[in-house]
Formats: C-alpha cells, sequence, structure tokens
C-alpha cells in the first residue's frame, strides 16, 4: 500500500496537481480545530464544514482530546496561537467514536496480543506513565467535548480572549451539534 502512495504521490508531483492547493501557513479564517483522527472525517469534516485547504489548522488525534495538558495538543494550540494568529478553536468530536469505552485494561490485553512484553509494560508503569488515564477512552462523545474544551480554557498558557467552543458531529450526515 505504502508503494502504491508513494507511486501516486511521483506522479502527484510530476503533474503539478499541487499547484491548486497553494496557501500559506497562516489560517485564513483564524481557526483551528481539535478534532478525531477517524477516517470517516478525512473529507466529511472539511466538507461539512465549508472549509479549504487553507483556511484552518487542524489538529488530529485519537478520541480528539487533551490527554496531557502539557503534551502535543496543547503545543500545537499554542504555536496555533501565538505564531500564526488563530483567534477561535473549534473542539469537534463525533459519533460511534472509536475512543468511547476503551480502557487500559483492554489496551494493554491487546498490546500483548501484539507481542509486547509484559516487561515494557512494567518499565512504562515503573517510568511513571498512568497506564489507566493515558489509554482512558470515555463514556460519551458530549462529555469527553465538554471535558476537553474546559481543560483548554482552563489552561494557564491559553489567551483569555480565545473563543472556545465544542461540537460532535454526525458521521453519517455531517450535522453538526452544539455541545458547549
Amino acid at each position: 500500500m505504502i508503494n502504491e502512495i508513494l507511486a501516486y504521490n511521483k506522479k502527484f508531483v510530476e503533474e503539478k496537481k499541487y499547484e491548486q492547493y497553494a496557501t500559506s501557513k497562516y489560517p485564513n479564517k483564524k481557526i483551528a480545530i481539535l478534532t478525531c483522527m477517524d477516517t470517516r472525517l478525512v473529507e466529511l469534516l472539511p466538507a461539512a464544514l465549508g472549509i479549504k485547504n487553507g483556511d484552518v489548522k487542524i489538529i488530529k488525534n485519537a478520541g480528539g482530546v487533551v490527554a496531557d495538558p502539557f503534551g502535543s495538543v496543547i503545543r500545537s494550540l499554542l504555536v496555533s496561537i501565538v505564531e500564526l494568529g488563530v483567534e477561535e478553536i473549534m473542539v469537534i468530536g463525533h459519533t460511534d467514536c472509536g475512543v468511547q469505552h476503551i480502557n487500559s485494561e483492554m489496551m494493554i490485553h491487546h498490546m500483548k496480543q501484539r507481542g509486547i512484553p509484559q516487561e515494557s509494560i512494567d518499565l512504562m508503569k515503573y517510568c511513571g506513565i498512568d497506564f489507566e488515564k493515558w489509554l482512558a477512552g470515555f463514556d460519551t462523545v458530549e462529555q469527553s467535548v465538554s471535558e476537553t474544551v474546559e481543560t483548554i480554557k482552563n489552561h494557564p498558557l491559553i489567551p483569555h480572549d480565545i473563543r472556545i467552543g465544542g461540537y460532535v458531529i454526525n458521521t453519517q450526515t455531517g450535522e453538526l451539534q452544539v455541545i458547549c
């Protein structure tokens, strides 16, 4: 599969198809979106929101959450705000999220099935990784979105003039529900 992607990329560049996507690093709409890495959102989310290349900064991870208040999501939001002019943040969860209801025990069991030795798991725990928190899912997407919005709003490095809202997108229709 990767070889097919690389072959397509070579042709894409040779045919200069990239020219239609030319834009700057500054988001035209001054918005950053934190959302899930779900495959259904790759084209649906931009289409449903009417955004195109260059309009927004999109940060994706499993669940569209802030798992660590000093991790890569907050870092990306800070760069977007301080260096790239973002003025608003949209936290967008989605229906039927794969992160909903996962738990650390299930994840550790699956890791072991994939060949991760218990010693590696024990080492991570010894180094201070709280698997219950790090690998936690959530009960409802609405709760997750609300908690993520609150984490961002209350972060000591996020400027108070940044507008932050929470939403859930329906993965079948693209309808956006306002949560907070």
